[in-house]
């Protein structure tokens, strides 16, 4: 008798009442199997996609950064708008494989290895808008501190824009070993599944060898904790550095204390919405029901409406403080230039509230935070109000300058702007595509080791023991 076990009052993190052989073939079915027409259909709209963007970006390194609309006022509009979307986007994946592995959160299982990759591609769609913003890309190298001849020319380590270089290719190196590490078990498995000799050498080669012998699940247990606990400040690091972009300066509307814990729960709130929409369209495209059952939805869905109340409380503490301090320029950005309806970005500020703070109100109903159509609905609205968050902080503190003259005029995107946004999709979905089908998409031990534990079949044989007396159960389990 395994005598760590959940109460019945938990329901089951793995349903249908699977063995260990029946895990391993539910979840290596879409790998082995070849792709079916919608996968392709999905795969070829991505490719379109990163093929406008690339387009896109090939105007604006050819031809300038004229290319996009951005004007004397607004030196930042839609790429560094998108660039901190993304950047939130892969807040999730890493609190729940780090935190929750911590914290011995069993229902991380079922999306930790989706979500884990969802991190990475993030971060590799964010990096770019940085880059490319710089004009001259091909002195992106600039930034990095190394020894060289340029005299005096150095970088600046009082900038927030060169911690984000540090902060940002460090968070993306230890999501990439925390997602790989925990993929070399399951490479193993298909390896020894594998019925051609090039797939068995592909797979082989990924596995490095794994055996799957005491030691080297002692070594994989380690260095899990190890890389969780690299993580874990990270989670809370990355986001808040993104945010020292802004409130280091001292523009009305950025400069304020409150900024780091405010984007975290937005970087958090954000980076579930997203795990949420891909993980209901993979346990209905693979048939994972089982696996990413309803509990997990509402589990994620309870940390959506938490952080979406800790933001909602940063919005009206910040109108609040815009009136409070007294300070004209900050109560000009504030009261008319944000929450001003009438004002030129007035639509965006309110479009901003009703996604972030009113909506995911709703998921106080237990009823809607297991409805699967609410929930996926809800998780694009809540992720186009945070990319309408980061539009209201960036353009409506910077259109209106403090000499009238200097005003801007009404700033759209070009289409080559809203291309470079395109084709990050483009390049998001298409890693993710091929993720799908070539990587197990659920991790598999870690769905086998709270098997015993947390699956339907299993719970039900702890029945008899939770309506044992005290006395009885320590007499039958204690020799």
């Amino acid at each position: 008798m395994h005598l760590k076990y959940e109460s019945q009052l938990r329901e089951p993190l793995v349903t249908g009442n699977k063995d260990y052989h029946q895990v391993t073939e539910d979840i290596c079915r879409p790998i082995e199997a070849k792709p079916t027409k919608l996968w392709y259909v999905g795969f070829f709209i991505a490719v379109t996609l990163l093929m406008f963007g690339v387009y896109s970006v090939y105007r604006e390194v050819t031809y300038g950064i004229g290319q996009w609309n951005l004007n004397k006022t607004i030196g930042w509009g839609w790429d560094i708008t998108n660039f901190v979307w993304w950047v939130g986007i892969g807040h999730a994946g890493t609190l729940i494989s780090a935190i929750l592995l911590l914290f011995r959160q069993g229902w991380r299982t079922g999306v930790n290895r989706a979500a884990e990759a969802m991190t990475i591609f993030a971060v590799m769609c964010a990096g770019q808008f940085p880059i490319f913003h710089m004009g001259r890309v091909w002195m992106a190298f600039f930034v990095l501190p190394y020894p060289n001849t340029r005299g005096p020319l150095w970088t600046n380590f009082n900038s927030p824009l060169l911690w984000d270089v540090f902060a940002i290719s460090t968070y993306f190196t230890v999501s990439l070993l925390f997602w790989y590490s925990g993929l070399i078990p399951d490479f193993a498995t298909v390896r020894d599944r594998a019925k051609t000799k090039l797939r068995k050498l592909l797979y082989g080669v990924a596995s490095f060898g794994w055996t799957g012998s005491t030691k080297h699940w002692q070594r994989h247990e380690s260095l899990s904790l190890v890389l969780a606990g690299l993580s874990t400040p990270l989670v809370l690091s990355v986001h808040t550095i993104v945010s020292f972009d802004f409130a280091t300066s001292v523009i009305p509307g950025w400069h304020t204390t409150i900024f780091p814990p405010y984007f975290v729960a937005g970087a958090v709130f954000s980076g579930f919405a997203m795990v949420q929409t891909l993980m209901l369209m993979l346990r209905k495209i693979f048939v994972l029901e089982d696996y990413i059952t309803l509990g997990h939805i509402e589990a994620m869905n309870k940390v959506i409406v938490l952080t979406g109340s800790i933001v909602g409380c940063a919005y009206l503490t910040e109108l609040f403080m815009g009136w409070y301090s007294q300070n004209k320029y900050e109560g000009y950005t504030f009261w008319y230039s944000r929450a001003n309806l009438f004002s030129p970005y007035g639509w965006s500020y309110w479009g901003m509230m009703a996604c972030n703070v009113i909506s995911p109100q709703l998921f106080w109903s237990r009823k809607l935070r297991r409805n699967l159509f609410v929930t996926f609905f809800m998780s694009i609205i809540v992720n186009i109000g945070m990319w309408f968050e980061r539009f209201v902080i960036i353009v409506t503190s910077l259109y209106r300058d403090y000499l009238p003259s200097s005003w801007s005029p009404y700033y759209s995107p070009s289409i080559w702007e809203m291309g470079f946004y395109a084709g990050t999709f483009g390049l998001f979905f298409t890693c993710f595509f091929l993720f799908a089908k070539y990587f197990p998409v659920i991790a598999i031990a870690e769905i086998k080791y709270v098997l015993k534990v947390s699956g339907d079949n299993y719970k039900a044989g702890v029945e008899k023991e939770e309506k044992m007396p005290v006395e009885e159960f320590v007499h039958e389990y204690a020799h």
